[in-house]
């Protein structure tokens, strides 16, 4: 079967928890980051709790990639292989990789995924990174539908692409503005997260044009409307961002993803889900409740205006109503909701920040906050970004995973036989050594087999089928049924894992295979001597050090986005009347200044700076 034609939904992992529970509720795969080199340094996890994910997920036959996306230095190197065997041996299924020194390195047989840090734009990219070896390329987010679609027809790669969670506002991989002002390197994990800080948009006379706006800030990626585009178009891995999220949001948004491409699948052959087994829930999915910044599909039907969110960075949550009366501890609002003990309720004040409340009494529409409340009028627009009830919910055990199998009892010469036969036809079976007594009551012998070889609650497994082949209705012990029953559900388990296998690495590594660039400035990343080696070996001629060496400091692109601000202030040059000069502009931030640069014919923004504190550092050596 074509790899296209698997459709993975691809769940975050902050630790095993989040990541059993991703498994739980319904994803195919899930991504985690090791004790190091992972683009989270938040996010590190053991090599033992990567095992105890990897023997969980394998056993509905979905995968553990390991977050290895930083660029390494030098002295790093040998300590990155040595992980690499270690996370192989534990069992995990791929690696998602950035650095490219890694492959000049002895690296166990573990399938290599291309990072969305590499800047996976073209098909002339992507297709150079499957010749070299990689068996999944992670797409930039900035891609349209038909810039998707040429890279796949271009290619036969497995694609993987984001479909929920924050945006980056730079290209991927393309983001110093954090290691320029604090030495912290985005590259390294270590993001500073300046792109959500207020900043103050001036003209070349130093008019404001937004002041104090969260004017890097976007919205955040909800693709829940192009799935099945998306998978026409050639991605075959569905991506959700968060291994900093928590876990309701982990819980909420892969359930409600499961149930979107579980419904596309629905009568389309064409498509088969990637793992084993169905998932149940005991809530209904609702993603507008779980963290983020408003949703947009950024620039999958090309370029639109509403894709950031310049009043604030945080969650304000779903609208709920206005507020239409004032108490000395209270306050009434107008809702068709219905409000709880707890919840949290937010509001932009009149300097648009917004504030949040906690709702201590809910009594109907009057609602008596925790404390005192600042600055709220009546026909004050009021969100939500607090359920309680819809938490308490997901605080609980909220799905089960179950694989379905066909239960079938037969006779044999000295009894019986039970075999159990799953959805991915892995089968297993018992005898049961018996003698043959005819049932007094033949109806209720056949309901009692039938009802008990249907109890595999407290298994992995769930009965789709249960098939009688017997020549006549005959009496067998209920405790006889449920120990064979018992007893071929463990061994079935014990089939499913013996029969797992791991993504074949791709080995096709051409060393004829040209870059698409002769020469390579900052915005390699070239940290170490073995991506510089690399990049030579495949037709690369000039080699700049990567901008973490710090021998970048004079002025740069620190950030290169699809984000324009002049787009955003109607000062596109595209849209305006012909004749029309847009401004110079800068960007301030704090007491940094960045001026911005314009492309417009690549229809790119350029946020230009220097290096606050710049040193001499050859590659990756401290």
């Amino acid at each position: 079967m074509n790899h296209r034609n698997k459709l993975e939904l691809l769940a975050p992992a902050k630790n095993l928890e989040f990541g059993l529970e991703a498994i739980n509720h319904g994803a195919d795969a899930v991504y985690i980051g090791g004790p190091t080199f992972g683009a989270r340094a938040a996010a590190g996890n053991s090599v033992a709790d990567i095992e105890k994910l990897a023997a969980y997920a394998h056993r509905y036959d979905a995968k553990v990639l390991v977050a290895f996306n930083t660029i390494l230095r030098d002295d790093e190197l040998d300590g990155a292989q040595r992980l690499a065997y270690q996370l192989y041996e534990a069992g995990a299924d791929a690696l998602i990789v950035q650095d490219l020194g890694l492959l000049q390195l002895d690296l166990p047989p573990l399938a290599l995924h291309a990072s969305t840090q590499l800047d996976n734009r073209t098909p002339e990219k992507v297709r150079f990174l499957q010749d070299v070896g990689f068996s999944r390329v992670v797409l930039a987010r900035e891609l349209s539908l038909e810039q998707i679609r040429v890279i796949a027809q271009q290619t036969s790669v497995e694609l993987e692409f984001f479909i929920h969670g924050a945006l980056c506002v730079s290209y991927s991989g393309q983001c110093y503005i954090s290691h320029a002002v604090t030495g912290r390197s985005a590259n390294r994990g270590e993001c500073a997260q300046l792109c959500r800080v207020p900043c103050t948009l001036e003209n070349r006379d130093g008019m404001a044009l937004a002041k104090d706006q969260h004017l890097l800030s976007l919205k955040d990626m909800n693709q829940s409307a192009n799935l099945q585009a998306l998978a026409e178009a050639g991605i075959s891995s569905f991506k959700i961002e968060g291994r900093l999220k928590d876990l309701s949001y982990v819980k909420n948004v892969t359930a409600w993803y499961r149930q979107k491409l579980d419904a596309i699948m629905a009568g389309q052959p064409q498509w088969q889900r990637a793992s084993a087994g169905r998932s149940r829930f005991t809530f209904t999915p609702k993603p507008e409740k779980s963290f983020n910044r408003g949703s947009t599909d950024y620039f999958l039907h090309d370029r639109q205006l509403a894709i950031t969110s310049f009043l604030t960075p945080k969650f304000a949550g779903e609208p709920v109503g206005k507020v239409t009366r004032l108490g000395d501890k209270w306050l009434e609002v107008q809702s068709g909701e219905t409000f709880h003990n707890g919840d949290g309720l937010s509001y932009f004040n009149q300097k648009n920040e917004l504030v949040g409340l906690r709702v201590n009494r809910a009594e109907g529409h009057r609602l008596f906050p925790a404390e005192a409340v600042r600055g709220l009028t009546t026909g004050t627009a009021l969100y939500r970004n607090h359920d309680q009830e819809f938490e308490k919910l997901l605080e609980k055990k909220s799905a089960e995973r179950q694989v379905g199998v066909t239960v079938q009892l037969s006779e044999t010469d000295e009894g019986f036989m039970l075999q159990m036969t799953d959805e991915q036809g892995i089968r297993a079976q018992a005898m049961l050594p018996l003698a043959k007594e005819a049932a007094s009551n033949p109806e209720r012998a056949l309901n009692t087999l039938r009802e008990q070889l249907a109890k595999l609650g407290n298994t992995m497994f769930v009965a789709d089928a249960v098939e009688l082949s017997l020549s006549q209705p005959w009496f067998i012990p209920v405790s006889s049924l449920n120990a064979l029953r018992r007893e071929v559900a463990e061994q079935l388990e014990q089939a499913r894992c013996a029969a797992y296998k791991r993504p074949e690495p791709n080995l096709q590594r051409s060393l004829l295979a040209v870059f698409p660039q002769q020469k390579l400035s900052y915005l390699g990343n070239i940290y170490n001597q073995q991506a510089a080696a690399f990049y030579r070996q495949h037709g690369v001629s000039e080699i700049a050090p990567a901008y973490e060496t710090n021998q970048q400091p004079d002025e740069v692109s620190l950030m290169i986005t699809k984000h324009c601000l002049r787009y955003s202030f109607n000062q596109c040059p595209k849209e305006r009347e012909p004749g029309f000069r847009p401004d110079h502009l800068v960007l301030k931030m704090g007491k940094e200044t960045f001026r911005l640069k314009f492309d417009c014919k690549r229809c790119e923004m350029h946020v230009l700076g220097k290096l606050k504190q710049p040193k001499n550092q050859k590659y990756g050596k401290e």
